[in-house]
This record gives C-alpha cells, sequence and structure tokens, in this order.
C-alpha cells in the first residue's frame, strides 16, 4: 500500500481528532513497548526504532491493523514523522562538522555520495524497482532508517519498500558494529582513524555509538561526531531527491492523476535545515537537547511502529533475494571504501 498525500478533511475538526484517535494510541503504545525494550541490556543495541517496525510488523501480520486504527496510523505515518525529523535538526550543529576536520569532511562525503550512486547503478543492474533502490541507497549512505522514512516521503514507494530496506540497514549495519571493532584492533588503528571509520560508514547512530566506543573513548567520540555529520546530509540529500523523482510525478500528472505541483517538495527538510542553523547560534543546554533527542527518538518510533502495522510480510517475500543483494553490495562498498579513504587521509 503507498502513502498518498492527505485528501482535504471537511469535517469539525472535533470529529476528526477522535477518528484519530484509535490509530495513535495504537503506535504509541507499540513505541512505548519498544522504547521499554531498547532499555534492556540484551537489546540495547538495537535501536528504538528498529524495535518499534518489528513489533508493528508482527501485531499486523500476526494479529490484524484493526480498521478503526487506519486513520490514526496513516497521520503518524506522515505528520508525526515530518515534525520528528524537524525536531532532529536540534542534534547538530555547524561546529560539529568544523570538528571533523577537512580530511574527516571529505571522507564522510565522498564515500556517502559514491556509495548512494553506486547503490542506485547496483539495483538498476540487479533488477531492482526504482523506489526500493532509492531507500536502500539514502539508508546505507546517510543514516539508516532515518534516512530510509525521510527519503521515502518524496520518493513515496510501498510500505513493504520502507520495510525491506530498513530490514537491509539493519542487518547490515549490525554487522558492521559486530565485524569493526576486531579488524580496527587487529589493524592497530588509531582512535581517530577508526572512529571516523565508523561514523562515515556503519549506518545507524546507535550503531556507530556501539562500535566506536570499542576503540577508546576517543574513538567514540569522534564516530558519533562523524556520524551526525552525515545526518546532516539528510537535508541536502532529500531536497535532490525531490528534483530527481519530480519526473515521476510529472509521468504522474500524464497519467490523469491529481497531483499537487507542490507535492514533491519536502517541506521538512528545510524546517530540519532551520532547526540546524538555530541550535548552532544558539546550542541547547546539554540536557535540554538530551531531552530533545528523546523525544525525537520516540516519535521516530512513532513514525516505524505506524509503518510496521502497514507492512505485509507475504509482499516481502515476494520481493525475493534481490533486494538483500543490493544491501549487502552497499554495505561491502561503504565498508572498503571508507576504509580506503581513512587509510589514505589519516
Amino acid at each position: 500500500m503507498s502513502i498518498q498525500e492527505t485528501p482535504i478533511d471537511l469535517r469539525p475538526a472535533g470529529a476528526a481528532f477522535v477518528e484519530l484517535l484509535p490509530g495513535l494510541g495504537l503506535v504509541l503504545l507499540i513505541a512505548s513497548l519498544a522504547t521499554a525494550l531498547h532499555a534492556l541490556s540484551w537489546l540495547h543495541a538495537l535501536s528504538p526504532l528498529i524495535l518499534a517496525i518489528t513489533l508493528g510488523m508482527i501485531f499486523h501480520n500476526v494479529i490484524g491493523t484493526p480498521a478503526a486504527a487506519r486513520a490514526g496510523v496513516k497521520f503518524a505515518l506522515r505528520r508525526i514523522l515530518r515534525a520528528a525529523i524537524i525536531l532532529l535538526g536540534l542534534q547538530l550543529t555547524l561546529t560539529q562538522v568544523a570538528s571533523v576536520g577537512w580530511g574527516g569532511l571529505v571522507a564522510t562525503i565522498t564515500t556517502l555520495g559514491a556509495t548512494f550512486f553506486f547503490t542506485l547503478w547496483m539495483g538498476h543492474r540487479l533488477g531492482v524497482s526504482r523506489p526500493l533502490t532509492a531507500l536502500v541507497a539514502a539508508g546505507t549512505s546517510i543514516c539508516g532508517a532515518s534516512a530510509v522514512i525521510a527519503s521515502n516521503a518524496v520518493i513515496r514507494g510501498e510500505d513493504e519498500d520502507v520495510a525491506y530496506a530498513i530490514a537491509c540497514v539493519t542487518i547490515f549495519g549490525s554487522l558492521s558494529m559486530l565485524l569493526y571493532p576486531p579488524i580496527g584492533a587487529a589493524l592497530a588503528m588509531s582512535p581517530h582513524a577508526f572512529g571516523l571509520w565508523t561514523g562515515a560508514t556503519i549506518h545507524e547512530v546507535a550503531q556507530v555509538v556501539a562500535a566506536a566506543f570499542q576503540g577508546g573513548e576517543a574513538a567514540g567520540h569522534f564516530g558519533a561526531i562523524v556520524k551526525l555529520t552525515r545526518v546532516m546530509m539528510l537535508a541536502p540529500v532529500v531536497l535532490a531527491l525531490a528534483m530527481f523523482w519530480k519526473a515521476s510525478v510529472s509521468a504522474a500528472k500524464e497519467e490523469g492523476d491529481a497531483v499537487s505541483r507542490w507535492s514533491h517538495v519536502p517541506w521538512f527538510a528545510f524546517g530540519f535545515m532551520a532547526m540546524v542553523g538555530f541550535n548552532t547560534v544558539m546550542p541547547l543546554q546539554e540536557g535540554l537537547r538530551l531531552e530533545a533527542g528523546e523525544v525525537t527518538t520516540f516519535l521516530l518510533a512513532v513514525s516505524l511502529a505506524a509503518m510496521g502495522l502497514e507492512t505485509d510480510f507475504r509482499k516481502l517475500k515476494a520481493m525475493g533475494l534481490r533486494p538483500l543483494l543490493l544491501g549487502a553490495s552497499s554495505w561491502a562498498f561503504i565498508s572498503l571504501l571508507g576504509f580506503t579513504l581513512v587509510a589514505w587521509l589519516t
């Protein structure tokens, strides 16, 4: 099922809100459970986002999403998601980018851009659908699940495309999290080099932190900063995707679909950049920043719980192994290219 634009609702605001309550209650419950599970030591390496979409998919495919919940689930997929991405900007500053240094910035941006275009090329060679290929490219090259769902606001792929892309970045990001520390130790990588490698190439923020701190505190902090620099690239990449995906919108118009000329513009990306600018000029106090980060993570978990409730396992199975091979190829490419650049620049 594709995520379509919301039609204009002319009903009283109170009636429309009441219709949202069952679905919102369900996604809030799933997101809360995911957050609680994340606090367990044996599940701490999995982010609440991954746990939320997993729980949502299990609920939908085992019990079934009630018809009364549909409106609230779709609201979480659109409105709550975009609000969360805007708030994500409060975790970043331009000062953090400067602290990475020119060498680190070159390695990060080069790895991101090359991985994105390699994945698009490989997806075409493998015969993977265009939307799913773009989602795997965004998730692998930028910041995992957050990048997948942010990019899908422009791409408008099937919900199963989103779920498959998130599964790919979870599987291969987790492999990096487990493999990087022993590789870094065997090669006697410096804390700076190891932090740069993890931050520039591992998919999820939580996975970067888990891996980077295995190389020591200095490696952990630097890895997190490099990863947040990659996260900052989310807005320009989504804006570029909006321009690139405009051709699809034009084609839909020619087929007679009622598509707004502005529907492809990811306005939330401008909000994200505005929050980064605000946090650079007037940085939040550390306590407030951490609280904002927790709220942002929870709202993203709510959105992914909704995504899980829209995902059908039968459609995922029908996609076959080619998307998984695409995710593996993209993961191998970003890992090896990142390592090569780090070795050259440090």
